[in-house]
């Protein structure tokens, strides 16, 4: 187990080309968030939101399928880094209770982080928020994606990865949750802070279950209460 813990699942080459990518995410995020925009917020108007949110989840499968391609090289599989399947509606069951309960512990650190870093002048995010029935089903879409994409490339790939170059699991649980939270540089540092938590618990919740289906499920959802359904619930 040890050995192949420290078995690298992708060149050394791939790793920094995926390195080069979010920082060129990264710096693009934190353009957006510090160029001039009427009205204080992210985007000028509310106008094109589907584009945006269909832009998110480009991004998130074109990650994925680099991330495929640098798996490939080294003969590994999506399937090991998901590791692990259902064999029953129970296992289902079994792992959307596991996700609720984890997604409440997540979004309970994410709150407590939020009112210790209190509020700045970072741009708001309201305005790509959805309103009509489209952008709702556009929005859950790329909550989906997210889920999927983001936990196999963040906690699958990058995780994975660092602990073989470095040989810990803490550094490699850090590391990936410092990576997660610079793809989100747009919405500023004090959320970027509250990505870092939440990025560590994702990684340590897969370190936990040996899967990576939990943060999935929980990660989708997660996207899908803050975006739009917690709102329309306590409205």
């Amino acid at each position: 187990m040890k050995a192949q813990s420290r078995r690298q699942i992708a060149s050394v080459r791939h790793s920094l080309i995926f390195a080069g990518i979010v920082a060129a995410v990264a710096a693009a995020g934190y353009a957006a968030q510090h160029r001039q925009v009427a009205g204080g917020g992210l985007a000028a108007s509310h106008a094109h939101v589907i584009q945006i949110y269909l832009s998110a989840a480009a991004l998130d499968w074109l990650l994925l399928l680099f991330t495929w391609r640098g798996l490939r090289s080294h003969g590994v599989g999506l399937g090991s880094l998901i590791r692990g399947r259902w064999a029953s509606a129970r296992d289902v069951a079994r792992d959307v209770a596991l996700a609720a309960l984890a997604w409440g512990m997540i979004a309970a650190a994410a709150t407590g982080v939020k009112a210790l870093v209190g509020h700045g002048h970072e741009k708001a995010l309201g305005v790509l928020l959805p309103r009509t029935p489209l952008e709702i089903g556009v929005w859950v879409f790329v909550s989906v994606t997210a889920g999927f994409c983001e936990e196999l490339v963040f906690r699958g790939y990058v995780q994975r990865q660092l602990q073989a170059f470095t040989g810990s699991v803490p550094a490699a649980v850090l590391g990936q949750a410092l990576v997660f939270a610079a793809m989100h540089a747009y919405q500023g540092w004090r959320a970027v802070t509250q990505i870092i938590v939440v990025g560590v618990l994702f990684g340590l919740l897969a370190v936990w279950r040996r899967t990576l289906r939990v943060g999935m499920i929980a990660h989708g959802w997660e996207d899908i209460w803050a975006g739009w359904l917690g709102a329309a619930v306590f409205r």
